[in-house]
């Protein structure tokens, strides 16, 4: 009797431990296979309206298409805007509706800019926005910034995230935004949230920028010093990446404050709460070798499987 008891308790062990890991999977193959395309040479930088940009943008609608997305515009994954540079100088932004007639463009340039915005439908309308940037800084002089931990690692871990989710079915509803511009001013996700139905809805923004170069197996989770109810969800996090919090606080002179520094701060200044997933900069960041050859992808994939399991708690956590 005692052998039998012992061989069934071992075994179901062995079955949750299983389950665990099944769980926590993800599709780690897609995901890097993902951000080596949009960090490849051919992309020229995903420069903001220039064609890699584009051309990006259009690889993100046919990913969403894949993996049984919702268009959250109803018909189309793709949030078009208008954008009038004067200049130099940026100006202002427009919907794609209104004509370029009605622009006042003497002497300046205007150019179309497209967010792409999946969801998939929880059994509440309570919102969890997921954000990633999909555009980088382009070419200069002569050199490709290819911008594979800024921020195509951000970008290709919205896909892995989305299909892990199509096949866990979450409470909230989730919205995968790959946002344009965030070089230039976090444009596209001023327009998406602008024009964001329901606003009231959206609970938390998890924004991943930069997850994917990191040596001494560290992540930021920041945010907290502004919403520090929502720090027990991410203290029961297993990973071999050391979770760390800070770079939230404007008195802390030890660490910078990247309360604004990336898409975040847009959903930050309309008092929805954030958690900003990143790294701390590296030799790479803003430089022609931030390439996919020199991004940690063991780390990588460690991470987005951390930040799958702390949108797993924050969709049982929040209301």
């Amino acid at each position: 009797m005692k052998t039998n008891f012992l061989f069934i308790l071992s075994f179901l062990i062995l079955m949750s431990s299983c389950k665990s890991s099944e769980k926590n999977k993800i599709d780690e193959k897609m995901m890097l296979k993902a951000v080596k395309f949009l960090a490849s040479d051919s992309l020229e930088g995903r420069g903001f309206s220039k064609p890699g940009n584009y051309e990006a943008a259009k690889f993100i609608d046919n990913k969403f298409n894949e993996l049984g997305l919702e268009p959250f515009l109803g018909g189309s994954f793709t949030q078009q805007f208008k954008y009038q540079f004067s200049g130099k100088k940026r100006q202002r932004m427009f919907p794609l509706k209104d004509s370029i007639a009605n622009l006042s463009n003497t002497g300046d340039t205007l150019v179309i800019g497209g967010n792409v915005i999946g969801k998939i439908s929880g059994k509440i309308k309570k919102t969890i926005v997921i954000t990633g940037h999909l555009d980088h800084l382009g070419i200069k002089n002569g050199k490709i910034y290819n911008g594979a931990d800024d921020d195509a690692s951000g970008t290709a871990a919205l896909f892995a995230i989305a299909k892990y989710f199509k096949q866990h079915s979450p409470k909230h509803t989730l919205v995968f935004a790959a946002v344009d511009a965030e070089e230039i001013g976090s444009l596209g996700a001023d327009y998406f949230l602008k024009n964001y139905p329901n606003k009231e809805n959206i609970v938390l923004n998890i924004n991943m920028d930069m997850i994917a170069n990191n040596n001494k197996q560290q992540l930021y989770a920041s945010g907290l010093f502004h919403y520090p109810q929502l720090k027990q969800p991410l203290e029961n996090i297993t990973s071999p990446i050391t979770l760390l919090f800070g770079h939230d606080n404007p008195d802390d002179k030890n660490l910078d404050d990247w309360t604004f520094s990336s898409d975040h701060r847009i959903f930050h200044k309309e008092k929805i709460p954030f958690i900003y997933f990143g790294v701390e900069d590296h030799k790479d960041y803003h430089k022609p070798t931030d390439t996919f050859e020199n991004m940690n992808q063991e780390f990588y994939v460690d991470a987005v499987k951390l930040i799958v399991q702390a949108i797993e708690n924050y969709d049982s956590y929040l209301n």
